[in-house]
């Protein structure tokens, strides 16, 4: 039942993940994180089977943190982003693929906001805005339709309010709190949102 949200503005990145944990018909938590920092301007979001989504991103996190203490270097979105999708690709041909969907969003001072989507077969897009998850059968045509490259961080925050706004009104299910990341060259905020 997780929704996760990506929006490029004009210089940032605007991310949100629904925090509820469902199971059939049971809330188990309103309080997940789906979310990894992977370094000061990166940040990973995953979608899918429990078990293989958290040890998926953790191993991501990981590794990326080790590269950056190796070589004293940040690794930039793009960077990231091939990375996840190769170690995904890599796991799609052993016997313990994992299934999850990845948003992959940050800021490099060369190329400035990048948000990159991934899904369970390693296919990688770098996208202005995108969904994962059961929202995207309800919000693509609102991104579509909202969606400006040059979007300030307010309006790109509103857009993803008008997004949890429909998730309310045709969505089965409740999805009261949600977690929204702005990164950007100062680094990544975070901000908790109840829905309405």
């Amino acid at each position: 039942m997780e929704s996760l949200f990506g929006i490029v503005g004009k210089d940032f990145v605007a991310v949100a993940s629904d925090m509820s944990s469902i199971r059939s018909i049971v809330v188990m938590k309103e309080h997940e994180d789906r979310t990894r920092n992977l370094n000061k301007h990166n940040v990973l979001l995953y979608t899918g089977e429990p078990g293989d989504s958290v040890q998926f991103a953790e191993y991501i996190q990981k590794n990326i943190q080790l590269y950056g203490i190796r070589h004293d270097v940040e690794l930039s979105t793009a960077g990231c982003a091939s990375f996840t999708r190769r170690a995904l690709a890599d796991s799609l041909r052993s016997r313990g693929a994992y299934s999850t969907n990845l948003l992959i969003a940050g800021w490099d001072p060369k190329d400035g906001p990048r948000l990159y989507w991934i899904d369970y077969i390693s296919s990688s897009l770098q996208v202005p805005f995108a969904c994962q998850g059961y929202g995207s059968y309800f919000c693509y045509s609102t991104m579509d339709r909202y969606y400006r490259p040059d979007l300030s961080k307010d309006e790109a925050v509103a857009l993803i309010k008008k997004c949890i706004s429909e998730l309310k009104t045709r969505f089965v299910a409740n999805l009261p709190n949600w977690q929204i990341k702005i990164i950007d060259k100062d680094g990544i905020t975070q901000t908790i949102l109840k829905a309405e």
